[in-house]
Parts: C-alpha cells; sequence; structure tokens
C-alpha cells in the first residue's frame, strides 16, 4: 500500500459519493481511503458501504472535534507510506495517482500539493468562486499556480507528505491555517516541498455568497495567527488584500471629493477580472459574476486581516479565531 487517502467529513453524504465515485476511477489504485466521519449527524456509512467492492475504504466515525484533529485521527490508523489529504467537495480526475506516481519518481519529494480547478459541471457560482480563489489577480497564485508572488506552499484539498514527514514533524495544529502551518514546519524541518502542477483536483468550495465571504474572512483572520507562529511566513502578497480594502476607500474618497477619474484604477482593474475569466470559461454570466466573487475574496480577506491585525497586534487584545473556525466547519453542513 503506497498511499492513504485521509478525508475529514461533516454532514457531506452527496459530496462523500462524488468523491469515492472519482477515485473509483483511478487508473492506478495503490491507495486506501481513509474516511473519517466527525461527529456528522448525516452519516455517509452507507456510501462508503456501497464502495467496498471498488475501493479499499476504512470508515470511522467520532465526536465532533474539528477537522485538523479529524486529520490526526485518520493519520494515526492510516497503513500507507504517503498520506495525501483532500476535502470532501473534491472530485478527482482519473489520473491524479498516476501523475502523483510520476512525479514522486522523479522529485522524491517529502512534501507536496497540486492546483485546483473548476469542473465543467460546476454550477456557474462555483466556476466564480472557483477563479477569484485561483487567479493571479486575486491571490497572487499562491494556491498551486507556477507564476505565483509565494513560495507554493501545499493546502489540504490537495496535499500530501510521506510517514517519516509525519513521525518527524506531527500532525495538524487544531487552528484555522492548519495546512499553511504544517506546510512551514515541514519546510523549516528541512523537507523538500514541491508543486506537482498537473496533479489538480477539481474543488466545489462554498455554495453561497455568504458561506463564501465568511471563509475568506476567517482566512484573513487566520493569516495573523500564522504570523504570530512564523513572522517569516507573511509575505507582501498576503498584505495585498488589505491594500486593497484601503486603496478602494481611499479611491472612492478622491472620487467624491476631488475627482471621478480616481476610480479609473479600479475600472480597469474590473476589466481584467471580467476578460480574463471569460477567456477561462467562456461564458460572459461566470464573468460577470467573477467581479462580484473576486470583490469579496479581496474584502473580506482584506478586512479579516485588518481586523484581527488590529486586535491582536495594535491592541495586544486576545480573540479566539478557532471560534470563527469552529463557525465555518459548521456552516458547511
Amino acid at each position: 500500500m503506497k498511499y492513504s487517502i485521509i478525508v475529514p467529513v461533516y454532514n457531506r453524504p452527496n459530496e462523500v459519493n462524488e468523491l469515492l465515485k472519482s477515485l473509483a476511477a483511478q487508473t492506478e489504485q495503490n491507495f486506501e481511503v481513509v474516511l473519517v466521519e466527525d461527529g456528522s449527524t448525516l452519516p455517509c456509512q452507507t456510501i462508503c458501504e456501497a464502495y467496498k467492492d471498488q475501493l479499499e475504504v476504512h470508515y470511522f466515525a467520532k465526536p465532533n472535534s474539528g477537522r485538523s484533529l479529524t486529520r490526526n485521527y485518520g493519520m494515526e490508523r492510516a497503513q500507507g507510506d504517503y498520506f495525501l489529504f483532500f476535502d470532501s467537495d473534491v472530485i478527482i480526475p482519473a489520473d491524479y495517482i498516476q501523475k502523483v506516481n510520476h512525479y514522486l519518481e522523479d522529485t522524491q519529494a517529502d512534501c507536496f500539493g497540486g492546483p485546483d480547478k473548476a469542473h465543467h459541471s460546476f454550477s456557474i457560482l462555483q466556476k466564480a468562486i472557483s477563479y477569484s480563489m485561483t487567479s493571479f489577480f486575486t491571490t497572487g497564485g499562491i494556491r498551486g499556480s507556477k507564476k505565483s508572488l509565494e513560495i507554493f506552499v501545499p493546502r489540504t484539498f490537495n496535499m500530501g507528505f510521506s510517514r517519516k514527514v509525519y513521525a518527524k514533524v506531527g500532525g495538524f495544529k487544531d487552528m484555522f491555517g492548519e495546512d499553511i502551518d504544517l506546510s512551514t514546519r515541514i519546510s523549516e524541518a528541512s523537507f523538500s516541498v514541491k508543486l506537482f502542477p498537473t496533479a489538480f483536483v477539481y474543488h466545489k468550495r462554498r455554495v453561497s455568497l455568504s458561506a463564501f465571504y465568511h471563509q475568506v474572512y476567517v482566512f484573513g483572520m487566520a493569516r495573523v495567527d500564522l504570523y504570530q507562529l512564523h513572522p517569516e511566513s507573511l509575505k507582501i502578497v498576503h498584505l495585498l488584500p488589505a491594500a486593497f480594502v484601503l486603496g478602494t476607500l481611499f479611491l472612492m474618497l478622491l472620487a467624491c471629493f476631488v475627482t471621478p477619474y480616481a476610480l479609473w484604477p479600479l475600472a480597469f482593474y474590473v476589466l481584467a477580472l471580467f476578460f480574463e475569466s471569460l477567456f477561462l470559461f467562456h461564458n460572459p454570466l461566470v464573468s460577470f459574476l467573477a467581479i462580484a466573487t473576486s470583490t469579496l475574496q479581496l474584502s473580506g480577506y482584506g478586512l479579516g486581516f485588518l481586523s484581527a491585525f488590529c486586535r491582536k497586534i495594535i491592541f495586544k487584545q486576545s480573540i479566539n479565531i478557532d471560534e470563527a473556525l469552529k463557525k465555518h466547519y459548521k456552516k458547511k453542513a
């Protein structure tokens, strides 16, 4: 057994069915699936049992503790030489394991990850959200693009590392941004971390604008926690959403009190978002919605970062970002 695919689940039986269906279609089957139900009220055990003849599926159920401890629970029971991590809301291309095999044969990476994309079957909203989370214009390409403003950091929607990494570095901390924290600790332990650019997954993401905004707001808050744990991990790209919020406010004030031409930079930016998303999806509805989701992505992350930075770093207040994590985790139900 080479790979253990570890998936935490909270009230997502339909998504689990799609995920297992895509894993059953893999061209190479040298893996087990360790699916851990984290206190769900809508269990997926019967769905897992339906795939027993197609996959080696190990189903576990435990009280709710959050996704970090749930992944650790799965690793403690996994048998593979490498651990692979997916979110329950992803679909895996049929040649994913085959590609990972080839990359590992060539690079011998200790830790790795790949990008995410939008599947053709996704809704218009899901495609727009996917664009706003992956475009160089919105995130700087930090989630797996070859062209990026930051050194690649694997995230648990598409991440893997070896058993020897786990033995030395340990598992996920019970925090938001836990995958970035673990990737940083892996690098600090002198293990090799690689991007496998063609080993992508289809990530469905949130299904409403409000849930998406809440998610990215907490991402922005969590970046401050990561800064406190790993000061060197804070890069210019992480400050860009906050700069977008402050810059937009400044331009709007200029437009109101000085000249309306102050809004031209925003207009050019909106046009860039529209035409890039139109080139990618060939659907003007996706492009119009991508403008809204990109604005939510940047403003949500920026406001979350500014709020946490002011309260925790400037005013030295104690705020519990983990509570925001738990709210977000339960919103996924």
